[in-house]
């Protein structure tokens, strides 16, 4: 710690703020892609006409009168609509004429509507429509191709889904908060095993600075999950064992900033702080990696439920997404080498 210089540069300092920028304009007004957010009816009998209203999302089916509908049943048999009609920009009224035989095992089958015009491209919705009283077999009504070729919509857009709607933003915050949490409490690591190494009570303030900057990492964290939690399961907070492993995760290094306030006595404040810092980032693994995966949780990247993968995560939020971690962790480093700072001039103050 004996060169500090690293810390008066600014360069990094304004290349963190400007990524951020970039990440807070362009994650906030890149559109979505146009979606289905429900159907009505969602269930009908095989072998009888059926009506449903499609209500899209970022839709422009009015402006766009050459509207085509499908019910996708698997990768090889589709049915086209028999009509499709435009009520207003984010409303279609759809009809099929459901065959009586499905080349399905079961009485039942769930077929996922798909929508498209030129502008749009396609938007769907997956088992948006459950068929009961099915035979099984064969029907010439059902075909093997959309009969034309199906355009994307160009530019950039996030992807459209169902349940997260426009929450999908929140990747750049709440997934991106606790990741560079990690980072920073590695670095605090670093500095908490330097210490004990080396007895430099410099290390002892960088990796406190850089614990306390990730624990209000990891707040902000369960705050906007909470948000996120209310949007998606109707709730701000669950018995979900991610979420509860979590919070017990953030109550231990609570207990961090408490055990550094209980004493002035500088050596062994540091040496118990880099002792408990080893101990507390040992417990965090299990806690956030391991415990949550060996149930069933309805938190994404757990208990079989995907997460930064597909549609979760494709290439258009993958260009705010990274930004958004180096961003968040330049910016982390910066509050950390000013608390590092404050801390110096503090103890220097105190022994004077």
């Amino acid at each position: 710690m004996k060169n500090k210089s690293w810390m008066y540069n600014p360069i990094w300092k304004i290349l963190g703020v400007l990524i951020f920028l970039y990440v807070l304009i362009g994650g906030m007004t890149t559109p979505l892609n146009p979606g289905i957010t429900y159907i009505t009816p969602d269930s009908a009998n095989a072998g009888e006409m059926v009506t449903i209203t499609c209500k899209g999302y970022n839709t422009n089916y009015y402006t766009n009168q050459d509207n085509l509908a499908w019910l996708k049943l698997d990768s090889i048999h589709l049915l086209p609509a028999r009509t499709v009609t435009a009520k207003d920009e984010n409303t279609l009224e759809i009809t099929f004429d459901l065959p009586n035989k499905f080349p399905v095992q079961t009485e039942s089958a769930f077929g996922t509507i798909i929508t498209y015009n030129a502008k749009d491209g396609a938007a769907l919705r997956p088992s948006g429509l459950h068929i009961k009283k099915v035979e099984q077999g064969e029907d010439p009504a059902w075909q093997s191709s959309f009969g034309k070729s199906l355009i994307a919509p160009t530019g950039i857009r996030f992807p459209f889904r169902s349940i997260l709607d426009e929450t999908i933003r929140n990747t750049f915050f709440h997934v991106a908060l606790w990741l560079s949490m990690i980072v920073l409490l590695l670095v605090g690591l670093y500095h908490a095993i330097r210490y004990l190494i080396t007895k430099d009570m410099a290390s002892d303030k960088m990796s406190a600075s850089f614990n306390r900057v990730a624990i209000f990492y990891g707040i902000l964290g369960l705050l906007t999950g909470s948000i996120w939690a209310k949007h998606t399961w109707g709730t701000w907070w669950t018995t979900d064992i991610k979420l509860n492993m979590s919070a017990i995760a953030m109550l231990i290094y609570a207990a961090y900033l408490v055990l550094r306030s209980s004493t002035f006595d500088f050596e062994k404040r540091a040496r118990l702080s880099a002792v408990y810092s080893i101990f507390s980032f040992a417990m965090l693994i299990p806690l956030i990696f391991v415990i949550p995966r060996l149930t069933d949780s309805l938190h994404p990247g757990n208990g079989g439920n995907p997460a930064l993968g597909g549609e979760d995560l494709d290439n258009t939020l993958r260009l705010f997404f990274y930004p958004s971690i180096i961003a968040l962790i330049l910016l982390g480093t910066w509050i950390a080498t000013i608390l590092y700072r404050w801390d110096t001039l503090e103890d220097k103050t105190m022994t004077d």
